[in-house]
């Protein structure tokens, strides 16, 4: 009987390690990972209850209902307590919360995209989700012992991640998942293995196997299945990659996520930072897009790809701030006051059918973008990207209605404080910057008296003071590391520049971020403009209230510096021509075309009211949904310390009990216990001196302890079998405290560290709450018909 609960334990801890695996391939979904952590110690808590219940020799009926129950309640916790009775036990009201929390956690993954912010409704979500797959996992795989079929639920969590995220989880949680599933089937197999064979040691009739049996009859089996699954294992991962006509097989080893390839001399580049050294040492400058448009300023046609917001000391990456609905134009320029002198845009773009990007090329600031198929909404580039259905930017042909903005050098110098959250946000740098890097900025800045006059030093100080030298040879690389190195060198291409002039204007506290991309491209005879791959191009972007964000040009000899970072022509006061100003800012445009409207919060950002504005990703996913995980974490946290203290606690106050009397029986009690504790279970079909020269023998005790054990035997059995025959010579606890002694002398360490923090004798604790409740229920039983007879006497 012990053979078989231990069996169905192990299988039990099997199933819900492979659940855990499987449901790991939702990271890369969900931003954080603290999520996962609570949805594990849901899943423990449902896996104990069944373990518990099937130890008590409950119908299978009866387990899985309750499980079900508790996970229910476990759910209500952490999803919706306030509308629970005690927060726990669910009503009318919780089932209705569960319906709303479910609406909009719908909503939250038509909205986001991976990994999208852990809202209340995609928690609500994921953990009901993960503990139906745990319930049926365990259900399958311990119920009906058929560990084989839970690989099919396990399947569809792992499906799951596969097929929503853009790449698929990636080749780690692929391995991860099928690890747990193997685990799942070796602990079946070790259980059948003990079940269907039983290997005699030689110790004769009326003894049990050793500790070790078990193992010794399974181990040749048990190391070949290992072997095989692992076989099996390593061919399922290797061989798509070894077969080219099956693409990039099942684990997209390269990680494009792309299955086809290009014709020879494609451009394909999924990463545009990656990429942009290959394009710029390409010797044939391919034509990548044609544009036309109604822009004055052609030297001011920058095409943003991408912003990178995000500085990790790895590397300078997006937030991917993406939307799936489309803003009613006009978008909304973050920053942008109509105070700052604009002019509306138009430019049609048709990219090459070779060139493939996730996101559409475009000016900034966009107001809007026509383009034929579904596409996200790029909140921090202020374009659009791929809905992941296999779109790229490859062949499209689009409109952009944009803004030409000019603020003047005044307006930028007196430009007032951002919000308190975006500087935050954007003034992030990794703990493991040089310090180099800020006192090099406070050194090349120490003359400025605003955030414009520093961020002229810095642009200065790259293209004329600081003797850079351009050079697209230079290794890449954009880790705080790179960054110390260019400073010393002081040589690079755009990427170097970009990334440090950002990076020491983070320092300075002047929001910035990288934006990547092309130039303007050559004019054409027809008057379009051709951009090709030498134009790809890198520059930093500084962040003005009033204005939003601000291009600066770093790298030197590349690009255009901007008109308001240039020294102002001296004009004759004569002949200036009046009809200058109509073109550059008109006065009174039309309602269709008033880009920005007049806000308060554009002109301060810190003014009342206005510090709860959604201007970072991180207030956007913030606002989505409050976490659940301070009542999780607590609950797991308060769970784990009782699991862990309680056991030893109550084997601590029963030992001094017992070993507090003068009784034998109850000292026999405790040396059993504690033999139990290390490992020998007791038999109860054993007489006390059988199982005394049994625990001599498995626990190996030397000659004192085993005469002790003796002793306390004898003592027993005259208790029993001759109670007239005098007191014991011998105080009996010292005996067992010395059998105890032996015990932990001879055990290994493991096995002494868990004979004290999970004394396997505790589960004598389920038996007597166990007991105690069917007593109570008896008395219950009683009593009631009693009191139903004095209240309905009989007429």
């Amino acid at each position: 009987m012990n053979g078989l609960i231990d069996g169905r334990i192990r299988i039990a801890c099997a199933a819900w390690l492979a659940t855990v695996a499987a449901a790991g391939a939702l990271l890369p979904l969900i931003d954080g990972s603290d999520w996962m952590v609570q949805a594990a110690i849901l899943l423990a808590a449902q896996t104990c209850v069944g373990m518990v219940l099937r130890w008590r020799g409950l119908h299978p009926a009866v387990t899985v209902g309750a499980q079900a129950a508790v996970s229910l309640m476990l759910l209500t916790l952490v999803t919706a307590p306030t509308y629970a009775v005690g927060g726990v036990l669910p009503g009318p009201s919780t089932f209705e919360r569960f319906g709303v929390l479910l609406r909009a956690g719908a909503e939250d993954i038509g909205r986001y995209v991976a990994p999208a912010p852990a809202t209340d409704g995609i928690r609500m979500m994921v953990f009901g989700g993960v503990l139906l797959i745990g319930l049926l996992v365990d259900v399958l795989a311990v119920t009906t012992r058929s560990a084989a079929s839970a690989g099919l639920p396990l399947l569809a969590l792992y499906s799951v991640a596969a097929g929503v995220a853009q790449d698929g989880p990636g080749w780690p949680y692929f391995l991860l998942a099928a690890a747990g599933y193997l685990v799942l089937l070796l602990a079946e197999g070790r259980d059948r293995l003990t079940r269907w064979g039983r290997f005699f040691a030689g110790h004769g009739p009326g003894h049990g196997m050793a500790p070790n049996d078990h193992a010794l009859a399974a181990g040749p089996r048990a190391r070949a299945g290992r072997r095989i699954g692992a076989v099996t294992l390593g061919i399922a991962v290797l061989a798509p990659a070894a077969l080219p006509s099956l693409g990039e097989g099942l684990l997209d080893l390269d990680g494009s996520g792309r299955g086809g390839r290009g014709g020879p001399g494609d451009v394909v580049s999924v990463n545009p930072v990656v990429a942009l050294q290959d394009q710029l040492n390409q010797q044939q400058d391919r034509t990548v897009l044609t544009y036309r448009t109604t822009s004055a300023e052609q030297s001011e046609m920058y095409l943003r790809l991408i912003a990178l917001d995000q500085f990790t000391g790895e590397e300078w990456r997006s937030s991917r701030w993406y939307e799936s609905d489309t803003p009613t134009p006009p978008w909304r320029v973050p920053g942008l006051s109509d105070e700052v002198a604009t002019t509306p845009v138009t430019t049609t773009i048709q990219v090459a059918d070779y060139y493939a990007q996730e996101s559409l090329p475009v000016p900034y600031p966009a107001t809007f973008v026509t383009v034929e198929g579904n596409w996200l909404f790029d909140r921090g580039t202020q374009t659009l990207v791929t809905n992941q259905n296999g779109r790229t930017s490859a062949g499209a042909g689009y409109e952009i209605e944009h803004l030409l903005v000019e603020p003047t050098a005044d307006q930028l110098a007196a430009a007032p404080a951002a919000s308190r959250e975006l500087v935050d946000y954007y003034t992030r740098v990794p703990e493991n910057l040089p310090e180099q890097v800020a006192l090099t900025a406070l050194d090349v800045t120490s003359g400025a008296a605003n955030d414009f006059e520093r961020a002229m030093a810095l642009q200065d100080w790259f293209t004329q003071d600081g003797g850079f030298r351009y050079d697209t040879t230079v290794a890449s690389g954009n880790g705080t590391q790179a960054i110390a190195n260019f400073l010393q060198q002081r040589e690079g291409f755009c990427v170097h520049f970009a990334f440090t002039m950002a990076a020491m204007a983070r320092t300075l506290g002047i929001p910035s971020q990288v934006a990547v991309g092309f130039t303007p491209g050559t004019r054409q005879p027809g008057g379009s403009y051709e951009v090709g791959v030498h134009n790809a191009h890198a520059w930093p972007e500084l962040y003005f209230q009033s204005v939003g964000w601000v291009r600066f040009e770093p790298t030197p000899g590349q690009g255009s510096a901007p008109a308001y970072t240039r020294p102002e022509p001296s004009q004759p006061s004569e002949e200036r021509p009046e009809e200058q100003p109509e073109q550059t800012s008109p006065t009174e445009p039309e309602p269709s075309q008033q880009p920005t409207p007049t806000d308060l919060c554009q002109r301060d950002a810190n003014a009342a009211g206005c510090q709860d504005r959604e201007e970072t990703p991180e207030s956007d996913r913030r606002e989505a949904g409050l976490p659940v995980w301070p009542i999780v974490w607590g609950g797991g946290g308060l769970l784990l310390v009782l699991l862990v203290a309680v056991p030893p606690l109550w084997r601590s106050r029963l030992r001094t009990r017992r070993l507090g009397g003068d009784g034998a029986l109850p000292a026999w009690r405790e040396l059993l216990d504690s033999a139990w504790d290390f490992g020998i279970t007791p038999l109860p079909s054993e007489t006390p001196r059988q199982a005394a020269d049994r625990i001599v023998r498995v626990a190996e005790l030397p000659a004192e302890p085993a005469a002790a054990i003796h002793r306390v035997a004898d003592a027993v059995e005259r208790a029993l079998y001759a109670p007239g025959a005098g007191p014991v010579a011998v105080p009996l606890a010292e005996d067992v405290r010395a059998v105890v002694a032996g015990l932990r002398g001879t055990a290994r360490r493991w096995a002494r560290l868990r004979a004290v923090l999970a004394p396997r004798s505790a589960i004598r604790v389920m038996r007597g709450v166990t007991a105690w409740r069917a007593d109570a229920a008896r008395r219950v039983a009683a009593a009631l018909p009693a009191r139903l007879r004095r209240r309905h006497p009989a007429a």
